[in-house]
């Protein structure tokens, strides 16, 4: 059975390793990088008028410092959408696309007079998502609530590499990650399926069998890929 290893952060990498099973593959669940939590005092809405979140991990940092659900929420995607309707909000609003495609979507349902956008998110934001809503003239502020950081590859997923044909990779800094590992273990027999182009540019130098990034960035497009690659092996 072909093996794909999965190397984004959980919870996400168990949801994602569902999906490839559902495709009949075998997943191999190693991620590449972790989510902590970052110290934070309960969130002050008083003065926000929308939420923006651009990943699902932002959502569930985010919901058990602040009891509020009634604000708006503006999500990157369908993934990020499901995390915020699990948290209670109700009013969703996704963009399904990227970060500029985010800034775009509010601007064009938001206006100053509608009040301010609270971004909460990572230490290093993959886009600058207050800054394309200022650049809109919305006012907005980023609130940090975790930082991604980088896990060391475990002994046991070296050994299991030459049974890997796929890699399945979510973000830049997982594609920088995965990176370092190849420099280090060489894998030339494996192919990298990339979220986005802009997800798969660290990638460029690596020794890879193949790299493909969806057209849209989401979990849906990455599956068809994924499916479409293993059919032609």
């Amino acid at each position: 059975m072909t093996r794909v290893w999965i190397t984004r952060a959980q919870p996400g990498a168990d949801a994602t390793a569902a999906r490839v099973r559902e495709l009949g593959l075998r997943p191999l669940v190693e991620p590449l990088l972790e989510v902590r939590l970052l110290p934070s005092e309960p969130v002050d809405l008083a003065a926000i008028g929308a939420l923006a979140f651009t990943s699902a991990n932002a959502v569930r940092a985010f919901a058990p410092r602040s009891p509020r659900c009634d604000l708006p929420v503006f999500v990157i995607g369908a993934a990020t959408a499901a995390a915020a309707r699990a948290a209670g909000f109700n009013d969703v609003r996704s963009a399904d696309g990227d970060v500029r495609a985010l800034g775009e979507f509010v601007a064009s349902q938001w206006s100053p007079t509608d009040g301010a956008i609270l971004h909460p998110g990572a230490a290093e934001p993959a886009g600058d998502l207050v800054g394309a809503l200022a650049s809109a003239g919305l006012s907005a502020r980023g609130l940090t609530m975790y930082e991604t950081v980088a896990r060391p590859p475990s002994a046991a997923l070296l050994a299991t590499l030459p049974d890997v044909r796929f890699v399945l990779v979510h973000s830049p800094k997982g594609a920088r990650a995965l990176a370092e590992v190849l420099e280090r273990s060489p894998a030339p027999h494996i192919s990298a399926l990339c979220l986005s182009r802009a997800v798969a540019a660290p990638l460029a130098d690596a020794e890879l069998a193949g790299m493909v990034f969806a057209e849209a960035p989401s979990e849906d497009a990455l599956m068809e890929i994924l499916q479409a690659s293993a059919r032609r092996r």
